[in-house]
C-alpha cells in the first residue's frame, strides 16, 4: 500500500515537472528542422532584435575629425596661394576687361528724338507705302538698274573727295568705273565695271571732313534727311554744287529724278524694318548704327588694320543708308525780275 502511494507521488511530481518546463506558445510559426544525416534536428531559436532608438533614426553620421581638419588646411592653401578665400568666377582679376561699347556724342538727344519721331511719322505715311509700291509694281532687274543709274550719277562726287582725301589710286580707279559704266553700262544702268572688280565706293565732303582731322561731331537728326553729325552737315553744302542731277535746269525733269531717287533709296532699306520693328528703342538703334558705319567710313581710310569684318552685315554695304544730297525734291529758287 505503501509503495503504491509512493508511485503515484512520483508520477505526479514528474506531470508537474514536465508542465513547468514545456515552452510557451507564440504567434510565430515553429522552426523548420534541420536535417543532419538522415536525423530531423530542431533548429535553435534566434536571439531577440535589441530595441531601436527613435532618435537615431535618419540622423547623418558626424565627419571624422581629421576630415575637417583636412579641408580646412586646403581652404587656407587655397587662400595662401590665390589670395582669396574663394574663387569667384565674376570678379576674377586675370581675365581680360569687358569690352565697351562707343558712346554716341548726343548733346541735343532731346530735341533729335523729335526730329526723328517726325521722320518716322513721314516714313510711315509716305515713304514706305511708296517703297513697297514701287517694289511690287517694278521687276527686281529694273530697280537694279535704276540703283545703278543713280550710283553712276555720284561716281564724280566720290572721285573729287577722294582726291581731297589724299586718295589718288581710288580716284583713278573712280574715274575708270565711271567712264566705263557711263559708255558699256548705258549711262550706269548696267554695271559692268563691278564685273572687272573695280570697288564700287561713295565718298562725300563730310567724310573728306572727317579725314582732315574732325574726327568727333555731335549728332544731330535732320528733317527729311535723317542721321548727320555737324560736320556732315556742313559736308552737304560742300557737295551740293557738284551734284549732277541739281544742275538740272527742266524743273519737272529734276524733281522727278529726285523724287525716284528717294523712293529707290527707301527701297534699298526696307530690309532693315524688321530690325528696327524689334527695338526697345528705335532712336538709339538708328543713332547708334548710323554712326558706327560713318566712323569705319573715316577710320578705314586712316588707318589700314580695320576691316569689314568689324561691322554688322547690315552695315558693310559700300552705299550709303541715308538721303542722298542730291534727292530732295526742291524747285531751283532763281532770283529774276
Amino acid at each position: 500500500m505503501n509503495l503504491f502511494r509512493l508511485c503515484t507521488v512520483a508520477l505526479l511530481a514528474a506531470l508537474a515537472t514536465a508542465c513547468a518546463s514545456a515552452p510557451s506558445s507564440s504567434t510565430a510559426p515553429p522552426a523548420d528542422a534541420v536535417v543532419i544525416d538522415g536525423t530531423a534536428t530542431a533548429a535553435a531559436p534566434l536571439p531577440p532584435e535589441p530595441p531601436i532608438d527613435p532618435s537615431s533614426i535618419d540622423a547623418p553620421a558626424p565627419a571624422p575629425a581629421t576630415e575637417i581638419a583636412t579641408t580646412s588646411e586646403g581652404e587656407d592653401d587655397f587662400a595662401a596661394i590665390y589670395g582669396q578665400g574663394a574663387y569667384d568666377p565674376v570678379a576674377d582679376p586675370t581675365l581680360p576687361a569687358p569690352a565697351q561699347a562707343p558712346t554716341s556724342y548726343d548733346p541735343w538727344e532731346k530735341f533729335n528724338r523729335k526730329v526723328h519721331r517726325f521722320n518716322n511719322a513721314v516714313d510711315r505715311a509716305i515713304a514706305r507705302p511708296l517703297a513697297r509700291a514701287y517694289v511690287a509694281a517694278v521687276p527686281r532687274p529694273v530697280r537694279l538698274g535704276v540703283g545703278n543709274f543713280f550710283d553712276n550719277l555720284r561716281q564724280p562726287l566720290t572721285m573729287v573727295n577722294q582726291l581731297l582725301q589724299g586718295r589718288p589710286r581710288d580716284a583713278t580707279q573712280t574715274l575708270g568705273r565711271f567712264v566705263l559704266n557711263s559708255t558699256v553700262g548705258i549711262g550706269g544702268i548696267f554695271d559692268p565695271a563691278s564685273d572687272l572688280k573695280m570697288k564700287r565706293r561713295s565718298e562725300d565732303f563730310g567724310q573728306t571732313l572727317g579725314t582732315w582731322g574732325w574726327r568727333r561731331s555731335r549728332y544731330v537728326e535732320l528733317p527729311f534727311f535723317g542721321p548727320r553729325t555737324v560736320r556732315d552737315v556742313l559736308g552737304l553744302a560742300g557737295d551740293m554744287p557738284l551734284s549732277p542731277v541739281r544742275q538740272i535746269e527742266d524743273d519737272k525733269t529734276r524733281i522727278f529724278l529726285q523724287g525716284l531717287n528717294l523712293v529707290d533709296t527707301r527701297a534699298q532699306l526696307l530690309s532693315l524694318d524688321s530690325l528696327r520693328e524689334g527695338a526697345v528703342d528705335d532712336y538709339a538703334l538708328v543713332r547708334d548704327s548710323w554712326l558706327q558705319r560713318r566712323n569705319y567710313q573715316i577710320e578705314s581710310h586712316r588707318t589700314q588694320q580695320k576691316t569689314e569684318s568689324e561691322l554688322p552685315e547690315y552695315l558693310q554695304d559700300e552705299n550709303n543708308p541715308t538721303v542722298p544730297v542730291d534727292a530732295m525734291p526742291m524747285p531751283e529758287i532763281n532770283g529774276g525780275g
